[in-house]
């Protein structure tokens, strides 16, 4: 307890009070009363100067600022006997502690005015220089401090003080900015954050400007093969916003592989008009069991060997729905197929894993019998838990059940045909469906269900195998595979 030097206090009625004190407490008792209060406005600027400089308080400013400060000071030995056993109790807990005097600091800032604030931060400073002594840490946080009080109450301290809350605001602003950033990063790019009901603890999310491989070497003889589910080709090219004709500027892919166009034949000239120039062969597949359904294309500016549509089997639904189409290249067949649908209520589910799986490999075995094969295209189904979303609620939804995963891994996967997306990231987690129905696109809870699938005899060739989920227009995005020659 530290002492004191006795001073004394005279008003206007000619009254003196003395105070021999030698604790703030003893202060206290002598001026607390309402009398005393009326004393101290009585004081002259010299006189509260005086009084002030005796407690450590800042002496700079106008009679009723010193004034405030000389009361504050009063109300705080008030707080401090109130609150006194409190902080006897918890000495030996430095957390307790700060907690009292946090809560000490924050009463009186919260009853004192704005033109006190100066004098209750001198106090409050002077308050953890003694809890230092007692192996105690306080933060005091401040406050905001008016235009009069700078130009008129700034010690040194203080404006060292300002300088770092200044230098705080402008760290605090960056931080924010910073923020925005990272959250206008992920609005327009919500693949790059991993999207899964039920991930494993070395999932990642797919991101192409970071996963992908470096070019191949300048003179490496490669192909360049996208394919898309395009949702309707008619209303596709007729986007203003990013189209087929863009995309072909954008990838410089060779061929292009095309699904759900749901066009007629009587369109399949019409399109070919809008295509892009060197582009000069395209081979088209349409439904006639159910017009302006389904639909597959190939897309070229390489010319192939031979065509083929459908699987040969005259008169099936394989061939009617316009499902495949078949190109013979000089080193392999590439095939573009749109896998039925096991639709609503799973009606069609017998049909697609007894009949047409089972066809579509034996096709592709007969094709590799000659020549590898690349399989590409709206396969209709998400192999793995880490394909969808939402694994546990879709267990019974088309494209996720056991028997089309199960079907898939024994006519494709386990049949010879490597799954090239899958090989090259297996912990990885990349969407190309995406449901309009609930805005899932925006938040990244997709399925894949889009594929290249290519010959094991020709796995090595593949240099890189992707998505480009930025390219809209459709509920699929595109896909890509760049395989060496």
């Amino acid at each position: 307890m530290s002492n004191a030097t006795p001073f004394s206090i005279n008003n206007t009625k000619g009254k003196e009070m003395k105070v021999a004190a030698a604790t703030d407490h003893n202060f206290h008792q002598m001026v607390g009363s309402k009398d005393d209060q009326k004393g101290i406005e009585a004081m002259t600027v010299q006189e509260l100067r005086a009084t002030l400089r005796k407690f450590g308080l800042p002496v700079k400013g106008l009679k009723k600022e010193l004034i405030s400060a000389l009361r504050l000071h009063m109300d705080s030995n008030l707080q401090d006997e109130s609150c006194g056993a409190e902080i006897k109790e918890t000495t030996s807990s430095t957390r307790s502690e700060n907690v009292t005097i946090k809560r000490k600091i924050r009463n009186r800032e919260e009853e004192s005015t704005e033109d006190d604030c100066i004098s209750s931060e001198a106090y409050a400073e002077r308050r953890v220089k003694q809890s230092t002594e007692k192996n105690l840490k306080a933060k005091v946080s401040s406050k905001a401090i008016s235009n009069e009080h700078k130009s008129s109450t700034k010690t040194g301290k203080e404006k060292s003080r300002l300088k770092q809350e200044e230098a705080s605001l402008i760290i605090s602003s960056k931080v924010l900015k910073t923020d925005e950033i990272i959250s206008s990063s992920v609005q327009s790019e919500p693949w790059t954050v991993l999207a899964h009901k039920k991930p494993e603890e070395d999932w990642k999310a797919y991101n192409p400007k970071t996963m992908r491989p470096p070019p191949l070497p300048e003179g490496t003889k490669s192909v360049k093969i996208m394919t898309w589910n395009v949702n309707g080709l008619r209303a596709l090219l007729k986007l203003e916003s990013f189209s087929a004709l863009q995309l072909a500027q954008r990838e410089n892919f060779d061929v292009l592989c095309l699904q759900e166009t749901k066009i007629q034949v009587k369109d399949v000239e019409k399109v070919k008009k809008a295509l892009s120039d060197g582009y000069d062969h395209s081979f088209w597949s349409c439904s006639v069991s159910k017009l302006g359904y389904s639909g597959t294309a190939i897309i070229s500016r390489i010319k192939p060997l031979s065509v083929r549509y459908g699987t040969g089997l005259s008169g099936s639904d394989h061939d009617m729905e316009g499902r495949i189409v078949t190109a013979e290249f000089d080193s392999f067949y590439l095939i573009t197929t749109y896998v039925p649908n096991s639709g609503d209520g799973l009606k069609r589910l017998s049909y697609r894993i007894e009949e047409w799986d089972r066809t579509l490999s034996k096709y592709i075995k007969e094709l590799e019998k000659s020549k590898p094969v690349v399989l590409t295209g709206d396969l209709n189904c998400a192999h793995e838990e880490i394909d969808i979303y939402n694994p546990a609620g879709n267990k019974r939804s088309a494209g996720f059940t056991i028997e089309e995963r199960q079907s898939f891994r024994e006519n494709f996967l386990d049949n010879g045909i490597v799954d090239t997306f899958r090989k090259q990231h297996p912990g990885v987690v990349g969407y190309t469906y995406w449901g309009y129905r609930h805005g899932t696109r925006k938040t990244n809870k997709g399925w894949r269900l889009d594929y290249f699938l290519v010959s094991e005899s020709m796995a090595a060739d593949v240099h890189d195998s992707y998505i480009l989920p930025d390219i809209n227009g459709s509920d699929h995005c595109p896909i890509g595979l760049i395989l060496k020659l």
